[in-house]
C-alpha cells in the first residue's frame, strides 16, 4: 500500500481503550485513551460510542479524517460471528478503507514477537490463549469462563481462595491461612464477616480482585492450600499453551510463548517459575517471556503487517512504545 498508508490501531479491553494513528513507516502521529469496551454489559451501540471518543481525538490530533486500515483488537470478540459483527460496526464509522477485528489477546501476542509467530497466554481478570503463524493460521479458545473449560485468572483465583477459606473456617475443608489473610485484608475478623460484607454489598464486587495478591502472598509464606491454587493456575497456563502450539504445528520448533495480563506480568515467583518448569517438560522448545509492552503496540504491528511495512518500520514503532 506504500508509505502513504496509515493505520488506526485499537486495543479495547474491558477496563480501558488505547488507540494510535501510525504511518506505514512506523511513525506514531497520535495516541488517545478512552473507557472500557464492554458490549455484553452495555450494548453494542453504547460500547461503540465509548470507542468513538478516543478514535475521534486521535484522528483530529493526526490531522486526518480517516486511514488506510483499521487494526482493532477488541475484548469480547471471542467467536468469528462476534468479530464480523464488530467489524461491521467499525466499518459503519468510515474510519478506514479496510477493517480487521481480532480478540484483544492477539495484541499482546504481536506486541511480544518480532514476527506474527508464537503463542500468548493472558491471565488478567480471566484467562485466554491464542496462537499465530505468519501464514495467517491461528489457534484460539472460546474463553467464556468455566462454561468453556477455563479456570483461573484474577477473578477465578480470588473465588477459589474464598471457597477454600470459607470451608476451612467452618470445618468442611482443610485448614488454611487464607481463612485469616483474606478477611484481614479488609480489616475484618473472620471469613463469616467477609462473606457477609460481600453478600450485602458493603465490599463492592470489583474489590474481590484485591484478594488475588493476598493469595500469592499467603502462598509465598508457605500455606499448602494457597500453594496448590497457584500451582493449578500454572498448570492451566501451560495446558493452554501446549494445545495452541500443537494445533499450529509449533510444539517441536523454537517458539515464543508470551505471558501477559496482570497476574502473569506481576511475576509472582511461584507461579511464573512453575510455568517455566512445566514448559521445559511439555514443550521444551518453547521460549517463555513476560510481555509488559502496551497491547496497542501489538494492534499497530498487526496493522503494519497488513499494509506491508518492513522490519524498519516495525522497529521504529516498537521504539516509540518501549521508550
Amino acid at each position: 500500500m506504500g508509505l502513504t498508508a496509515r493505520v488506526l490501531a485499537i486495543d479495547a479491553g474491558n477496563s480501558k481503550t488505547d488507540v494510535a494513528i501510525v504511518t506505514a513507516d512506523g511513525e506514531v502521529l497520535a495516541t488517545a485513551r478512552g473507557g472500557g469496551f464492554r458490549p455484553p454489559a452495555v450494548g453494542l451501540d453504547t460500547a461503540m460510542r465509548t470507542l468513538a471518543e478516543p478514535v475521534a481525538q486521535a484522528l483530529t490530533t493526526a490531522g486526518t479524517p480517516s486511514v488506510t486500515h483499521v487494526s482493532a483488537c477488541l475484548a469480547n470478540a471471542d467467536f468469528p460471528a462476534e468479530e464480523d459483527q464488530l467489524a461491521a460496526a467499525l466499518r459503519s464509522h468510515h474510519w478506514g478503507t479496510t477493517v480487521t477485528v481480532r480478540n484483544d489477546t492477539f495484541a499482546i501476542l504481536r506486541a511480544g514477537v518480532t514476527e506474527p509467530r508464537g503463542v500468548a497466554v493472558v491471565c488478567g481478570a480471566g484467562i485466554n490463549c491464542v496462537g499465530l503463524r505468519p501464514d495467517g493460521r491461528t489457534a484460539r479458545f472460546p474463553a467464556l469462563g468455566r462454561v468453556s473449560g477455563d479456570w483461573g485468572g484474577g477473578w477465578g483465583l480470588s473465588e477459589e481462595a474464598l471457597w477454600h477459606a470459607a470451608r476451612a473456617e467452618d470445618g468442611r475443608g482443610a485448614p488454611t491461612a487464607l481463612a485469616h489473610t483474606l478477611p484481614a485484608h479488609f480489616g475484618l475478623p473472620s471469613m463469616y464477616a467477609l462473606l457477609e460484607a460481600l453478600h450485602l454489598g458493603h465490599i463492592p464486587p470489583p474489590r474481590r480482585h484485591e484478594l488475588t495478591p493476598v493469595l500469592f502472598t499467603t502462598a509465598a509464606d508457605g500455606d499448602p492450600i494457597a500453594r496448590t491454587i497457584v500451582e493449578r493456575q500454572a498448570e492451566e497456563v501451560v495446558s493452554m499453551a501446549v494445545v495452541a502450539l500443537t494445533r499450529l504445528g509449533l510444539l517441536t520448533e523454537e517458539t515464543p510463548v508470551l505471558l501477559g495480563g496482570g497476574v502473569l506480568a506481576a511475576r509472582h515467583p511461584q507461579l511464573n517459575d512453575h510455568i517455566e518448569h512445566l514448559l521445559t517438560i511439555r514443550a521444551p522448545k518453547a521460549v517463555p517471556q513476560v510481555v509488559t509492552a502496551s497491547p496497542v503496540l501489538g494492534a499497530a504491528l498487526l496493522g503494519l503487517d497488513r499494509v506491508g511495512s518492513g522490519k524498519g518500520a516495525q522497529e521504529r514503532l516498537r521504539r516509540h512504545f518501549e521508550m
